[in-house]
């Protein structure tokens, strides 16, 4: 089976210690990507980057709270210093979204949600852009929602936070085309990860709850979703920039 190619390439992946940006690491490295996994549970970041390396691949860790501009200036330029340059950047760091209508979220918990999910994504475009315009090529992709295009009740914050990015990667794919670099949203549906046992309490109930919401009428896998990264961070689409994938299971087609 042919598939895309990350052969000399490296590639920063925030939010790789679980879910989804660990298996967009993972699957990265098996495409032949060197891999700086970034977390702000460095230990989780590690044991991504550990199961990399057993696995033959390449891949560093660093840890990073993407919401403060000096940890991701350091994380950028430790794993510049590591592979030499960077390719590659993928915005998966997220924080646990909170619930409520705007009259019951706090102020706290509304900056928290953009403060990660918004400025974690932007703060790591500044730090990383310079190295993959010295590069003379980039990818960068911002994992966004299938909420980021419909609303969902109790989620103003999350919605709001994941449809900024998909504009993020619009208004960034404009400013950055005369530099080579490519700038794309990634949008899920409800994927099997933890924040989804959060939110309902148990996978069962997740499943229960959220499946029948999809055309598909299940929930996504992590590795389905890093699939589609590796398609848009590789030259298989090197016509596609300022773009928002769709990978909801047909969760926007209802």
């Amino acid at each position: 089976m042919i598939a895309p190619s990350l052969a000399g390439k490296a590639a920063v992946v925030t939010g790789a210690g679980n879910g989804i940006g660990r298996a967009i690491a993972t699957i990265f490295a098996q495409a032949g990507a060197a891999v700086a996994c970034l977390d702000i549970d460095a230990a989780a970041a590690s044991a991504t980057a550990k199961a990399i390396a057993d696995a033959g691949g390449r891949a560093t860790s660093v840890g990073c709270n993407v919401s403060i501009e000096a940890e991701t200036l350091s994380a950028a330029a430790a794993a510049g210093a590591v592979f030499g340059a960077i390719h590659i950047l993928v915005n998966a760091a997220a924080t646990t979204d909170p619930t409520g209508t705007v009259l019951e979220l706090a102020p706290a918990e509304w900056e928290r949600t953009f403060a990660v999910n918004v400025t974690g994504a932007y703060l790591m475009s500044r730090a990383v852009l310079p190295m993959m315009i010295a590069a003379g090529e980039g990818s960068i992709i911002h994992i966004a929602s299938q909420l980021g295009r419909v609303g969902a009740p109790s989620q103003p914050a999350y919605c709001a936070s994941k449809g900024a990015l998909i504009q993020l990667a619009k208004a960034m794919a404009i400013d950055h085309a005369g530099q080579n670099v490519r700038v794309n949203a990634l949008s899920p549906g409800a994927v099997e990860t933890e924040r989804l046992v959060r939110r309902y309490g148990s996978m069962e109930d997740a499943r229960r709850i959220a499946a029948p919401k999809h055309v598909l009428a299940r929930l996504g896998e992590p590795d389905e979703i890093a699939r589609a990264a590796l398609f848009l961070a590789s030259d298989w689409a090197s016509f596609v920039t300022g773009a928002d994938l769709l990978v909801d299971g047909g969760y926007t087609a209802m």
